[in-house]
């Protein structure tokens, strides 16, 4: 059986997920796994790139300095698994968007960490930059992982949904009837707002357990000025970053709201979460939500996801065999084989493509 590599690191720029894993028949097998955290000051410069805070320069130097960390996260899982380079088929790399912007004339989607300079460094022919051929195709380029949610989460006569609490919420909706397209989109912030409120009000890079909004109420003037954003009332296909859903916005937003505490934003932001995902979700009777992602492990947002989603159930991707960290990067160790199989890697009910492509670029060892 191959092995892959799976790398990840999603719009709350916190570090790179590495996964090296085995497909057989909807099943996935996990050898090892590994986390990278940037350093401070290139968590800092990427966040400010993609604010456009930046030069050219800056691009080219963060493309080679998360290259090398991207390398580094996959030297670094493969030590641990005991497998050799030359036993690993291809690594997937996400790497780390900047930019996301789908819609108008001339949509893009840039990511940086050079997988020229992975595939120099591991050895192994590394597939990348998977967006951008399904925005060719006049797609969104996102989310790309509910064709991995098909492959390995769906099951006949039983209504599921993933939803990935990452920088920004998406959700895959996988019908019982497997006649009845997959869909799915962003459908809004969830630790990316939380956690640069955070950084700014308190230092720290993420709200721990959800402690710091549990000291907090709820506003609900914010929360409906929050939530009149027209993103929230779009059709899908869309998907969405922190181009729109960042520091600025929410600050524009706390104008009219000068004397809140910062608890009380964090804790509205988290609602803001809650509602928009419980708003927006499809639900039928007996379906059940499998979460992934970071927000997997902030219990407030989860009890609150629970209230807003009820009578849904609320539960794990652990439940289905693959634990909430690790269900984004093994998607793109899952992607990279599709594309050195000669296989679609979008779902264009999804991406709004107008039908499959083979995603991504190779860079052979």
């Amino acid at each position: 059986m191959k092995a892959w590599i799976g790398l990840m690191s999603g719009t709350s720029m916190d570090g790179i997920d590495a996964i090296l894993v085995s497909f057989g028949d909807r099943r996935i097998e996990i050898h090892a796994t590994h986390t990278t955290d940037y350093p401070d000051d290139i968590r800092q410069r990427l966040c400010s790139l993609s604010q456009n805070h930046g030069t050219p320069d800056d691009l080219g130097e963060l493309d080679h300095t998360t290259g090398s960390l991207f390398s580094l996260a996959a030297i670094s899982v493969i030590k641990k698994s005991g497998f050799s380079s030359g036993s690993i088929a291809a690594i997937g790399s996400h790497g780390q968007t900047i930019r996301h912007q789908p819609d108008g004339s001339t949509p893009f989607s840039i990511q940086v960490g050079d997988p020229a300079l992975i595939a120099e460094r591991t050895g192994i022919t590394t597939v990348a930059d998977f967006r951008r051929r399904d925005l060719a195709a006049g797609g969104q380029g996102a989310p790309l992982v509910p064709a991995f949610h098909k492959a390995f989460f769906s099951a006949a006569g039983e209504d599921r949904c993933i939803l990935n609490l990452g920088g920004i919420a998406n959700i895959t909706h996988l019908p019982s009837d497997e006649q009845t397209p997959v869909t799915g989109f962003d459908t809004g912030p969830a630790n990316a707002l939380m956690d640069a409120w955070c950084m700014d009000q308190t230092g720290r890079g993420y709200d721990k357990d959800g402690a710091w909004a549990a000291e907090g109420s709820v506003d609900q003037g914010l929360l409906g000025d929050m939530l009149s954003d027209a993103y929230f009332s779009r059709q899908p296909p869309k998907s969405t970053g922190t181009e729109r859903f960042n520091l600025e916005w929410l600050k524009l937003q706390l104008n009219r709201h000068p004397n809140l505490s910062g608890a009380d934003v964090q804790r509205t932001l988290l609602e803001l979460t809650a509602v928009t995902v419980a708003q927006q979700i499809p639900h039928s009777p007996g379906m059940t939500i499998f979460v992934c992602g970071g927000g997997a492990n902030n219990r407030v947002l989860m009890r609150e996801l629970q209230r807003t989603c009820s009578p849904t159930r609320i539960a794990s991707t652990a439940e289905l065999g693959l634990d909430p960290q690790w269900v984004e990067p093994a998607a793109f160790a899952w992607l990279a084989s599709q594309t050195l199989s000669g296989k679609p890697g979008n779902l264009p009910e999804v991406t709004g493509a107008s039908g499959e492509r083979i995603l991504g670029a190779v860079y052979h060892a």
